[in-house]
């Protein structure tokens, strides 16, 4: 387990993010980036009020160095194409990529700073595994999956770059589909282990991206899915 470092979590105030904060900050300096704060009182962490799609992340409160970047923020925008928007599309696009590149940006000299960086993006299983009513978000995040493998490329060997792609994890944002206890049910039992995830299943695989326990790995986009894009 890394020590002593400096993390950033961009959208670490809920779910997966909100996970990993808890896992790091006992022994680490974390940096969260979020529009609220009320869930990390009780968490050792430093917050900056950021909204991704908007904001520009305040450098003033930030370390002269850091060793972890994690970019958390994403959506579920889940529709038949011939009812989606072009507006959808771009919507998507702004807070999966955009918001991304800008927030990496602006602290690659920080990154730039530290021996031993890591990037950590956020995909799903959709990009890999065709599903219906994806087509916006599968769009974005496949984005994301190649964005990873070219700074992955371009950053090595000082900044390591790789990507979860999870399915479906229980969060604020996947609530309004998981209200209905018959479709959550119906969505768990399509997975091979018969579940839903957790924001802990995938939060400790970042965990573990961003520590020098995966030295050796970048450039990867690793599925925490229930085996759904593998198995039938």
């Amino acid at each position: 387990m890394i020590e002593n470092k400096n993390i950033l979590i961009i959208g670490g105030s809920s779910g997966i993010g909100l996970a990993l904060a808890e896992m790091l900050s006992p022994q680490n300096s974390v940096y969260v980036a979020s529009r609220s704060h009320e869930s990390l009182s009780h968490l050792d962490v430093k917050h900056l009020p950021f909204d991704a799609t908007t904001d520009e992340l305040d450098l003033s409160v930030l370390p002269e160095n850091l060793d972890g970047f994690v970019y958390c923020p994403g959506s579920i925008n889940l529709r038949p194409f011939r009812g989606l928007k072009t507006e959808a599309f771009t919507s998507d696009f702004e807070i999966n990529v955009i918001g991304a590149v800008k927030a990496l940006k602006s602290v690659l000299n920080l990154l730039n700073a530290s021996p031993n960086a890591a990037v950590v993006f956020y995909s799903t299983v959709a990009v890999q595994t065709g599903m219906p009513f994806h087509s916006s978000v599968a769009a974005s995040k496949g984005a994301i999956e190649g964005l990873t493998r070219s700074l992955a490329a371009e950053f090595a060997p000082n900044i390591r770059v790789n990507c979860v792609a999870p399915s479906l994890t229980k969060s604020k944002i996947a609530e309004p589909m998981l209200k209905n206890t018959t479709i959550a049910e119906g969505i768990a039992k399509a997975h091979p282990l018969k579940r839903l995830g957790e924001g802990k299943d995938s939060a400790s695989l970042a965990k573990f991206l961003i520590t020098e326990d995966s030295s050796w790995v970048t450039g990867q986009i690793i599925a925490v899915d229930g085996g759904r894009s593998k198995l039938s």
